[in-house]
């Protein structure tokens, strides 16, 4: 379904779950490149920008959470950038459909909108996708953070399940934007003029948007490491318990290894010194019983134990 809204010169119209007809409707209307449109109809296309002589098509990528708010996934929104319209595709609601109800809520309301020309209402849309993409990762710092706190807890399976899906989110983002830093970098080096007749005035935007990416980057690059951190010294802590336990087996196994030779040679059915008489089982208990003793008090002397 294509919804449209008119603001000042510009025509934004949006699709959510285009389908066929609506494709023939961009194909016809707007005569765009047979080979866009069908990179419209695919998903989980390689984010780019292809540049035309009347218009741009864009591909990008956003990291969005599913519906558990457990594992980020990808959102693929598709954008065709002409002088005074903006098409914005996307396959379920998202960050372009929210901003889209918002514009249109505000100009029902009587509210006055305009914009220079198409490249800043482009630029809003990325503000807003780029503003969801750092709110998303801060949740996924949020993660990160109660990691560490549990760290010490006696919750080894939940932490090992928490370390693995935020590692997995973790490198989800950073594959999600690390191929756009070089789509970015074409606007603010002027490869993408847009279509605006002041081109400097739109460099502050464009930067801003990078800005925006960097510091995705630079977060999802510090929180890669914090949780390699964590999961380093989770590790550490594991190995060290188990050979804490070990340890404590060994010794009382050391203690144990006398003890059961003396009660196996005295269980054999053969002539032993003391097996006639009264006291001897006692005695032979009292005797292993000093024998665990020594042990102990040698091994604590040691500060084995």
């Amino acid at each position: 379904m294509i919804n449209s809204l008119k603001i000042g010169n510009l025509t934004w119209r949006h699709l959510n779950n285009p389908t066929e007809e609506d494709f023939e409707f961009l194909k016809d209307r707007f005569h765009f490149h047979p080979l866009d449109i069908e990179d419209c109809k695919s998903v989980n296309q390689r984010p780019k920008i292809d540049i035309y002589d009347d218009y741009y098509f864009l591909i990008l990528h956003f990291p969005n959470f599913d519906r558990q708010n457990k594992f980020v996934k990808i959102k693929e929104v598709k954008i065709f950038w002409g002088k005074d319209y903006i098409i914005s595709i996307e396959k379920n609601p998202w960050g372009v459909s929210q901003l889209f109800e918002e514009y249109e809520e505000r100009i029902q309301n009587g509210e006055e909108m305009n914009f220079r020309n198409s490249d800043i209402l482009l630029y809003r849309i990325l503000e807003k996708l780029m503003t969801e993409s750092v709110y998303l990762l801060r949740k996924v710092g949020l993660d990160v953070e109660l990691i560490n706190r549990e760290l010490l807890q006696e919750k080894q399976v939940k932490i090992i399940e928490r370390i693995s899906v935020t590692r997995k989110n973790l490198i989800l983002i950073n594959t999600i934007f690390k191929p756009q830093l070089r789509l970015f970098h074409l606007f603010e080096t002027g490869k993408v003029t847009g279509f605006t007749d002041d081109v400097e005035y739109m460099e502050d935007y464009w930067g801003n948007i990078l800005d925006y990416l960097q510091k995705v980057w630079d977060m999802t690059e510090d929180y890669e490491e914090l949780i390699e951190g964590l999961s380093m010294t989770f590790d550490s802590m594991q190995t060290n318990k188990t050979n804490e336990t070990m340890k404590i087996l060994t010794l009382v196994s050391t203690i144990i290894l006398p003890l059961t030779f003396i009660t196996g040679l005295y269980g054999m059915n053969v002539g032993l010194p003391f097996q006639d008489k009264a006291w001897a089982f006692w005695g032979i208990m009292g005797f292993m019983a000093v024998v665990a003793a020594a042990f102990y008090i040698y091994f604590r002397h040691k500060k084995m134990m």
